[in-house]
């Protein structure tokens, strides 16, 4: 139901007016702007000066009136009003009831009535304000244009006006259409870092922009297109890499792409073979043992680390097969894997363990995968090898394509032969089993049982990590020489595991080693499941709109673009990710479990989810316009409480630079930090609405969405 609105105007002369429509409205008006003086911030105003205030804005009194001055005719108070105290009364006594005139005519009488009104609506406010806790000495408001603030505050709620909202922030150069903080080449250099650890990621030194401002998509930019044609279809002007650095990669999957004057597309000719990866995963699962990918599932495989991943297309084969695969590659100068892979809708992040590890805890994945991915694997004493080994589940596979095991290849010179040497024999240091080698491709199996640790009699052996070397939580410390997991309780032999999809919902014994409850754990699921139902509802530019309407044929039902990618920035359990899958969207999430909160990341990984640790005062590895919706739910507050690293503002600024433009963010936290938060989304210019809960009055939702800056 609309509220009553008042017209705001000023007149011509020096003298200045609220102007009502007729008494209705403005007995309507000034309920509202009592109830606004009520709800304000540690900001409060007597009930008498108020009236005062607007009484003079109607002409019903003159304020600077004496109240020596003669009496007015009917000037003589009911004792209706006298009941009220001394301050009533006072009050009253100011009022001028219109012109001079020596009788009680009817026009004196009406007023005399609405005046009477507007005595029972404060009285009834007066009662009420027995019950507001005790404010701060009263900032008392005088003359129009503080009475004007105060009542486009009360309609700031409905989303017409925000006074906090400061000044626009102005868009970056071109020079950073593609920036990513971190990582910063040319600083590393200067600062000494070298063999190829100036590729790698260095927050601590970088420095911030000098004034904030919003990266803005480049000049051909253009709206991905929907799944699953945008899997295999990008436009050229959204990512970094040309048409002749495209050609001269040395991707696996370059010689069925084909460019177009401002696609590139990622499909053969053959619409059952995409990228010719299609016989190359059917080569992987017979080396296995099984007749095709379709059984990877029964073989306990479903989420895949792919190291170097070209431009997705591995990943994007298995997506089809109900495989989840995560891209990762280092970062580079010109073209880039991840934001060609990101922008087909897949899985990436920016990932390289030149010296350190990545944000993943121990027994991570079903499988790691490296086709012709640059890595040196004999280099750093095996320390690359071990990164893997940590990050693989008990059981799970390493395959790696290169033609450095070619045994009858033409560059298996003698130094190939040594690093290859090297490699066979450390990886049986690992308790590894060689499974098959098929031309370039070799399959290793993990170890499912630790005694194999202790039998080992080879020299030179990377020993096991003790408790203080084998944590949960290596935020990019540097790489190991010792086997970690061992230690965890979560060594469990992915054979031995709930197949996909019944892995989504743990059970009771594996939920206590992540110290759940099965009642808690469920609990949490069906919230989220009608949370998912409210967010979905919400994803159209209707609800912008101040006067929202029924949608018709021109008005696409939500989400009203799509999205097939989100990020869910303090995900917790995992609970929106299995919501999503539960109701049927074609989306993966991005699960990221801050690293001011409990480390939850073991549980989701093990749920069959993507994640990773991260720092939000940081930035996060990926490039700018490459996920499609942002959710956070207490973030904010999580975040922002006793937090003096960075500022909300330096969230929202990375915020900005990871969505895509018409890109939507859902935030849930409490009402003062969606207050403070909506103040900010007015200077990254997106549309935001602040929507109420039905059983929840502590918090509300922001929902924003963020525009398509053409300039």
């Amino acid at each position: 139901m609309a509220r009553p609105r008042g017209r705001l105007s000023e007149s011509s002369s020096s003298s200045r007016s609220l102007s009502l429509g007729n008494d209705d409205e403005a007995a309507s008006l000034f309920d509202s702007s009592m109830r606004s003086h009520v709800r304000s911030h540690s900001r409060s105003i007597s009930w008498s000066h108020s009236l005062k205030l607007w009484l003079k804005q109607v002409n019903l009194v003159d304020l600077s009136s004496n109240q020596s001055s003669s009496p007015l005719p009917c000037k003589k108070i009911p004792s209706k009003f006298s009941e009220n105290g001394g301050a009533m009364k006072d009050l009253v006594e100011q009022i001028n009831i219109g012109p001079s005139s020596s009788k009680c005519g009817p026009l004196s009488i009406l007023k005399w009535g609405f005046l009477f009104l507007i005595s029972v609506l404060m009285l009834i406010a007066a009662l009420g304000s027995r019950f507001q806790s005790s404010a701060p000495s009263p900032n008392v408001y005088r003359g129009y244009r503080r009475l004007r603030e105060q009542v486009m505050a009360e309609f700031s709620d409905i989303g017409l006006f925000s006074l906090r909202a400061k000044e626009q922030l102005g868009l970056c150069s071109r020079g950073v259409e593609d920036f990513i903080p971190c990582y910063n080449v040319s600083q590393n250099r200067i600062l000494g870092y070298a063999n190829g650890e100036e590729y790698d990621r260095h927050c601590g030194f970088s420095r911030p922009m000098r004034q904030p401002c919003l990266v803005r998509p480049p000049k051909d930019y253009k709206i991905p297109l929907r799944w699953p044609t945008g899997r295999d279809v990008i436009w050229s002007g959204n990512v970094k890499i040309t048409k002749e650095q495209l050609l001269s990669s040395g991707s696996l999957t370059k010689r069925l792409m084909l460019l177009e004057d401002n696609q590139i597309s990622f499909r053969s000719e053959d619409a059952l073979v995409v990228d010719g990866v299609e016989d190359y995963s059917h080569q992987i699962a017979e080396m296995i043992g099984l007749r095709n990918e379709s059984e990877f599932i029964q073989a306990g495989v479903h989420t895949v680390l792919d190291i170097g991943c070209g431009f997705g297309s591995f990943g994007a084969h298995l997506f089809s097969k109900k495989l989840l695969t995560m891209c990762i590659a280092g970062y580079e100068l010109f073209g880039s894997q991840v934001q060609l892979a990101l922008e087909r809708g897949l899985p990436a992040m920016l990932g390289s363990f030149i010296s350190r590890q990545l944000p993943y805890p121990p027994l991570s994945f079903d499988m790691v995968h490296c086709a012709r991915c640059g890595i040196d694997w004999e280099q750093k004493d095996g320390a690359f090898l071990i990164e893997v080994d940590r990050v693989l589940k008990p059981g799970g596979y390493f395959v790696w394509t290169s033609p450095l095991t070619n045994l009858h290849g033409a560059t298996l010179n003698n130094a190939n032969r040594n690093k290859w040497k090297f490699i066979q024999e450390f990886t049986q240091k690992l308790c590894w089993i060689l499974l098959s080698q098929q031309e370039e491709t070799v399959v290793w199996q993990k170890t499912s049982s630790k005694d194999c640790y202790a039998s080992r009699n080879l020299g030179g052996l990377p020993p096991v990590c003790n408790k203080g070397q084998d944590v949960e939580s290596p935020y990019y410390q540097p790489l190991l020489s010792c086997i970690g997991g061992t230690l965890s309780r979560r060594w469990i032999p992915i054979l031995n595991q709930t197949t996909w999809p019944a892995r989504m919902m743990p059970r009771s014994d594996l939920l206590s080693i992540h110290g759940l409850r099965t009642e808690e754990f469920l609990e949490e699921n069906q919230a989220w499941r009608s949370a998912l139902k409210n967010y979905w509802s919400l994803l159209t530019p209707l609800i912008f709109s101040d006067h929202p309407k029924r949608p018709g044929e021109d008005d696409p039902l939500p989400p009203f673009n799509m999205v097939r990618n989100v990020m869910d920035m303090n995900a917790r359990y995992g609970g929106l990710n299995a919501a999503l899958l539960e109701a049927g969207k074609t989306v993966w999430v991005m699960n990221v479990i801050p690293m001011s909160s409990s480390n939850t990341l073991p549980l989701i990984l093990d749920r069959g989810f993507l994640g990773v640790l991260h720092d939000w005062c940081e930035a996060f590895p990926t490039y700018p316009r490459t996920y499609d919706m942002l959710h956070a739910a207490g973030l904010l507050s999580q975040e922002f409480t006793h937090q003096y690293k960075c500022g909300m503002l330096d969230l929202f600024l990375e915020m900005d630079r990871m969505l895509r433009p018409e890109g939507w963010v859902v935030l849930r936290d409490e009402v003062q930090k969606i207050e403070e938060a909506r103040a900010i989304t007015a200077q990254l210019r997106w549309d935001a609405r602040i929507v109420e809960l039905e059983h929840d009055n502590e918090q509300r939702l922001l929902v924003c969405q963020k525009p398509f800056v053409r300039k």
